[in-house]
């Protein structure tokens, strides 16, 4: 009995163990993070930070002081003025980590060789920090603000500039830097505000000539040379306490004699200084042999000039003329397309894409053209920041259609404008990922993806971007706009038009006020919404966009019940791997999945049978699939399809929240159409523009 209750009493000591010790394992923040601050906190010599530790513990979870976080990872460090003393250590790598200021403090020691490369800003100001600023900085391509003044730094500034494209803010003031400007500073193509002064900076100027500077400091250095004109045009340009040589450079030995007239005057001295500090002066060229030389370079550059601009002008009017060709041929080719049949239904037009119907032509506009609109341009928002340069980085021709066509946001502001993706702020989880409100500053909301991990799976960086450059192309007025996306730290967030009455699914089967809303004409009005933008995936976006996921959950409702379909141009997120299969089992487990999807077929066919179990939603009241039902019931379209060419039993069938408030001769329609959308063969399904029509002339 002793044995049994000593062996009783291990598996229960191990069991709290195992609990005990996983209970330290799982945590927000990542494990990466948590090893750098432990290792930042121990350097700096265990001040007294709020929630701060030496080994282990939860930042992001537990709030500590000083400390942002987005998801699970660190992304900025905000310590200025803590009083904060000991060195910075030898670990700073933070793999997610933005902003960095740990500036006035009394912080000493050495910059640490290894710094994240995701930093974007700096700031370490106002130390003791000594020793050389490490070749580290090279790798921070992420960089916009750098701040390194007032300390005791020295030695060179060092050749690490050469990525940095991005740099803007760069502040090395009031330390002992010396040794000349590095050469890779001339690539700092982004450089507005570059402080220097109070240093032992030697050497010339010239490798700051055409850096886009708009503020310059280099007071009090030993800067000597000429300075270059252009850095006369920058409108804050202090210089002074520098030995720069303002005279004229005396002339080397003439390589040949001149007349004493051919001299040049000091006013228009022309020896010319190059860009390397290591040439000679060149000597000055006579005047008349200068002009003659001149005179005859100017005529073959005008003559060279001018053919150039006509073999120019033959090139472009030829490919002109090819792609008028071609777009014929395609124009032509599209004209005999399986959709046919239903473009002879359309009334006339100068356009086949902007017939319609006299009725139509009364409450709607014109149909949509064949391609669609590139997205309108947004305003940049405060506390976003476009990080258009630093996501592309290789393939940037390809790349760049992609970034400079749609808005794209930050982590951070994301989760400002949602509040950390609050509870509150949650609207529900779709089958790609959680979606959460959004409201900007100006008091606009939008609607936040947070596409999950099996969604994005597989998809790389550059994959996501044409992604997001796709769904921006799809303009409809039926169709949910994509104002943004966001692709930082792994996460893969799109930014969509908000809409204010939710889903179709909700106002159906949850919202009793808005239920009332849904009269018989307006269930019509949203059919024909949702048909529209149908008509637009399938016959007017080339080629063909299959949607893969219509449901009435999919059916958004605006202010008006206007209606905005979602997840358009997903089809690549929801057709590969386990999202597929997932996808695949939720609309055959909710009635949505057209009969050939069994046998692993989806076609724009398939959209049209899940478009007629929405109607069927739309005119019953009942869910795709209710559980709650009798087995021979649970099944919309199975239930359904024996009725509905019955009068007596399509009457039975109508929602009851309508109370008989139909046309008997508008109900038969509605069924008709229903019925031949969710017909068992895909080729006795119409198209959707058949269906539009078949709506418009129940309107």
């Amino acid at each position: 009995m002793g044995c049994a209750n000593s062996e009783l009493n291990l598996q229960i000591f191990i069991l709290s163990m195992l609990i005990f010790t996983a209970s330290l394992c799982v945590g927000d923040t990542d494990p990466l993070d948590v090893a750098a601050i432990n290792s930042l906190y121990v350097a700096l010599g265990s001040p007294p930070l709020e929630g701060w530790k030496a080994i282990g513990g939860d930042p992001c979870l537990e709030q500590w002081e000083g400390v942002s976080c987005v998801f699970s990872n660190i992304t900025a460090l905000r310590l200025g003025g803590m009083n904060l003393s000991g060195q910075l250590g030898s670990n700073l790598d933070f793999p997610s980590i933005i902003d960095m200021d740990l500036s006035n403090n009394q912080i000493g020691g050495t910059i640490p060789s290894t710094l994240s490369p995701t930093l974007r800003n700096l700031s370490l100001s106002a130390n003791h920090l000594n020793g050389s600023i490490p070749d580290a900085l090279s790798s921070l391509t992420q960089l916009s603000d750098l701040s390194l003044k007032d300390n005791h730094l020295n030695g060179q500034i060092p050749n690490v500039f050469l990525q940095l494209t991005g740099l803007m803010n760069m502040d090395l003031s009031g330390n002992n830097l010396s040794g000349q400007l590095p050469p890779s500073m001339g690539n700092l193509s982004s450089l507005i505000i570059l402080h220097l002064q109070n240093n032992q900076l030697s050497g010339i100027l010239f490798v700051l000539q055409d850096l886009p500077l708009q503020d310059l400091n280099i007071e009090n250095n030993i800067f000597s040379g000429p300075i270059p004109p252009e850095l006369l045009s920058i409108p804050n340009f202090r210089k002074d306490g520098n030995p720069f040589n303002t005279t004229i450079i005396p002339s080397p030995p003439a390589a040949s004699p001149e007349p004493a007239a051919m001299a040049p005057s000091p006013e228009k001295s022309p020896w010319k200084v190059t860009h390397n500090p290591s040439d000679t002066i060149k000597a000055p060229i006579p005047a008349i042999a200068g002009r003659s030389f001149k005179t005859t370079k100017l005529v073959w550059i005008v003559g060279a000039g001018f053919l150039i601009f006509i073999a120019l002008g033959v090139c472009l009017l030829m490919l002109w003329c090819f792609k008028r060709r071609q777009e014929n041929k395609k124009y032509k080719k599209h004209n005999t397309n399986v959709y046919t049949r239903s473009l002879h239904k359309r009334t006339s037009s100068d356009s086949p894409f902007e017939a319609t119907t006299d009725k139509e032509k009364g409450w709607s506009s014109k149909l949509p053209p064949l391609q669609p609109a590139p997205p309108h341009h947004i305003p940049i928002i405060p506390g976003e920041n476009l990080i258009i340069n630093q996501a592309i980085s290789t393939t940037a021709t390809k790349r760049q259609i992609v970034t400079n066509s749609i808005k794209v946001y930050t982590v951070a502001s994301l989760q400002q404008y949602t509040n950390s993706f609050s509870q509150e702020n949650y609207i529900g989880e779709g089958m790609l990922g959680p979606v959460y409100r959004a409201e900007l500053p100006d008091g606009k909301l939008l609607a936040v993806r947070k596409l999950n991990a099996t969604a994005s799976m597989g998809q790389n960086h550059e994959q996501f971007l044409q992604l997001a450059f796709s769904i921006s192309k799809i303009q409809h007025a039926n169709i949910v706009k994509l104002m943004g996306y966001c692709a930082e730290y792994s996460q893969r967030l799109l930014v969509h038009e908000y809409c204010s009455n939710g889903t179709l699914h909700d106002a159906l089967h949850t919202d009793d006020k808005l239920q009332i809303k849904l009269s018989w004409d307006n269930r019509i009005w949203v059919s024909l919404g949702a048909a529209r933008a149908l008509e637009y995936l399938h016959e007017h976006c080339q080629p063909p966009i299959v949607h893969q996921n219509f449901r009435s959950a999919n059916v958004l409702l605006n202010d008006n019940l206007e209606v905005r379909v979602s997840d358009c141009g997903l089809g690549s997120l929801l057709s590969s791997g386990s999202a597929s299969q997932l996808v695949g089992c939720h609309l055959t487990a909710n009635g949505y999945s057209a009969p050939e999807f069994e046998y692993g077929s989806y076609t724009l066919q398939s959209d049209v049978f899940s478009f007629g179990v929405v109607m069927l939603e739309l005119l019953t009241g009942r869910k795709s699939y209710d559980s709650s039902l009798p087995r021979g019931e649970q099944f919309l379209v199975r239930w359904a399809v024996p009725q509905l060419h019955d009068i007596d039993a399509l009457s039975k069938m109508v929602d009851p929240s309508l109370n008989g408030e139909y046309p008997k001769k508008s109900l038969s329609r509605f069924a008709d159409i229903i019925s031949s959308c969710i017909q068992h063969e895909p080729e006795f399904r119409p198209v959707m523009s058949e269906i539009v029509q078949d709506l418009l002339r129940m309107m």
